[in-house]
């Protein structure tokens, strides 16, 4: 705010302030030019009539008392102009005040975890219920509530891990986040060589496919999708490339979600949480999504 304007709004508000202060105690007065009735000679509806009285003493003594104040806190509070304050206060000041107060307060919670290794927090329920909250804050909005995810979202109960499920891995996942690239092969295949490669990954998933275009598809397969997949279409944890031979899809498993990701590629992003989250609570939703894997695993050999 330049400081013509600040002028400007001084003069303005502490003219309206002693406006106040002049009409309130003009009001308050008896009218003695007034005939010598106790009404101002106005009169409504018949016998609606102004009375000719001064306001109640304890009503000035409050209304005084409120432009005392008022007059205080422009002294130590801003509200004229460019004039800080006695106190220099500021909604900036406050808020950082407060979040610095309630940050120690969580810092006295995470201490008591900083000094447990990974295995430890998996194993302490209530590193593993801080874990939740933070999860549910953070991640659920991708990952669900559940964490069984969504189509383009990992599911992060069952036991396929795209770049892995130990301690390393999933602190890298999450503090610095993920980048997969499936590249599009639609130029290079054509659409019937995409039908022909779609036969050769259902295959290696077990399901039905015709025997011509999975042995076509495999030629395909081993020209253009080892690499990144493998020769036996496990995928590749250091590149974050899908195992094709389970039963699990991040894009669907039908013949046109596979066909659309070999024609037209996939993109996929996990963005880093370390600067959001801080690095304190980077390994509890490590410790809290590693939880629930091995809940589901150990959960699907009671029921066999």
């Amino acid at each position: 705010m330049n400081t013509g304007w600040s002028i400007f709004i001084i003069v303005v508000t502490i003219a309206n302030i002693l406006g106040c202060w002049w009409l309130l105690h003009w009001s308050s007065k008896h009218k003695a030019d007034i005939a010598d009735s106790d009404t101002t000679g106005h009169r409504w509806d018949g016998d609606l009539q102004e009375l000719n009285k001064p306001l109640p003493r304890w009503w000035l003594i409050l209304f005084n008392i409120t432009i005392v104040f008022g007059l205080v806190y422009l002294v130590l509070y801003p509200g004229l102009g460019n004039f800080e304050g006695v106190y220099k206060w500021t909604q900036d000041k406050r808020y950082q005040s407060e979040l610095q107060a309630a940050e120690a307060q969580r810092e006295q919670v995470f201490a008591q975890f900083a000094e447990m290794d990974f295995d430890a927090l998996v194993r302490e329920p209530a590193a593993l219920q801080t874990g939740q909250r933070i999860f549910a804050n953070h991640c659920a909005m991708c990952h669900g509530s559940d964490a069984r995810g969504a189509p383009g979202f990992p599911n992060l109960r069952d036991q396929d891990w795209l770049y892995g499920s130990d301690a390393d891995a999933l602190h890298t996942s999450i503090a610095d986040g993920r980048q997969g690239v499936m590249p599009p092969f639609g130029s290079v295949l054509g659409e019937q060589g995409i039908w022909e490669t779609v036969a050769y990954v259902q295959s290696l998933s077990g399901q039905n496919a015709s025997p011509g275009l999975v042995e076509k598809g495999k030629a395909h397969y081993q020209a253009l999708c080892i690499a990144c997949h493998g020769p036996e279409g496990r995928g590749n944890q250091i590149l974050g490339a899908p195992n094709l031979t389970d039963d699990i899809w991040l894009h669907g498993g039908s013949p046109d979600s596979i066909a659309a990701a070999i024609s037209e590629g996939r993109t996929n992003r996990m963005p880093p949480h370390k600067e959001l989250i801080g690095e304190q609570r980077v390994p509890l939703v490590a410790a809290y999504v590693a939880s629930l894997s091995a809940a589901d695993a150990d959960h699907g050999q009671d029921e066999h």
